[in-house]
């Protein structure tokens, strides 16, 4: 099983481990367009503070996101499930994982990243801040700049059990699974169940309550059909769309009336 993860907006500080080692990082296909939004991303908030807010969406009050971007070499790294951090991360509480738990989430947890394309919770990164819709001066949108390494490498990552896939539009546009892959893909919302409506924290907590619950439980479905049976199982209410044709993603709706 694969699972795909948005990051988190907010990010915990890097600390003062040893820097980045780009070549330390998973999906070593990536390298390449990794090294380029690094490169540009750095000399972007070195050159000019107000552009580089302005190319960032970032607020006055979070100037000083500019200038974490400029030591993204230098800073300390952390594994990358230390450093995301907001609803989502809080529902899955990595470090409360007992040991078996957690080697499952090192093997099926895929965070999708502006900066970094993907990566492991446990690959080291820094705390940064560029999400998957920024558009770069020289790069251009960082969605249409990840597609094709995406390409190259997400079907070997993919392996041949199930993909679930979590992951918000900006982020889903980067690597939208096809053929095959596509056929074993589960895309998940959460819907408050009196009004049918996705309301976001309820969105985030149960993404990350149901990823929490499959790596607690041992759970390994090899599919769509077997995943609905599973969270069913683990006490999920949920509705399913199969695709009308092969080769197209399964819809899964998850129902909550309240997140605590």
């Amino acid at each position: 099983m694969l699972v795909l993860l948005p990051p988190s907006e907010g990010k915990a500080a890097s600390g003062r481990g040893a820097p980045l080692k780009p070549e330390g990082l998973s999906l070593p296909g990536l390298a390449a367009a990794r090294a380029a939004v690094l490169d540009e991303l750095v000399e972007l908030c070195a050159a000019d503070e107000e552009k580089a807010r302005d190319v960032l969406g970032l607020s006055e009050g979070l100037r000083g996101e500019v200038a974490k971007n400029t030591e993204l070499r230098t800073a300390g790294a952390r594994p990358a499930g230390e450093i995301y951090t907001g609803v989502l991360y809080d529902a899955l509480d990595l470090a409360s994982l007992d040991t078996a738990a957690k080697k499952r989430a090192a093997r099926s947890l895929l965070v999708f990243s502006g900066l970094w394309g993907a990566v492991r919770v446990t690959d080291r990164i820094p705390t940064y801040r560029c999400s998957m819709g920024v558009k770069l001066p020289a790069l251009g949108a960082l969605g249409a700049h990840w597609r094709a390494p995406m390409a190259e490498v997400m079907p070997e990552a993919a392996g041949d059990g199930l993909v679930l896939d979590l992951r918000s539009a900006a982020y889903a546009a980067a690597w939208k699974p096809k053929g095959e892959v596509a056929g074993r893909t589960a895309g998940v919302r959460v819907l408050h169940a009196p009004t049918r409506k996705v309301v976001s924290h309820f969105n985030k907590a149960t993404k990350g309550r149901i990823v929490r619950s499959l790596l607690t439980s041992g759970a390994a479905p090899s599919g769509p059909a077997e995943l609905v049976e599973v969270l069913r199982d683990l006490g999920y209410e949920v509705e399913v769309e199969a695709p009308a044709k092969a080769g197209r993603a399964w819809s899964l709706d998850v129902l909550v009336d309240e997140v605590h």
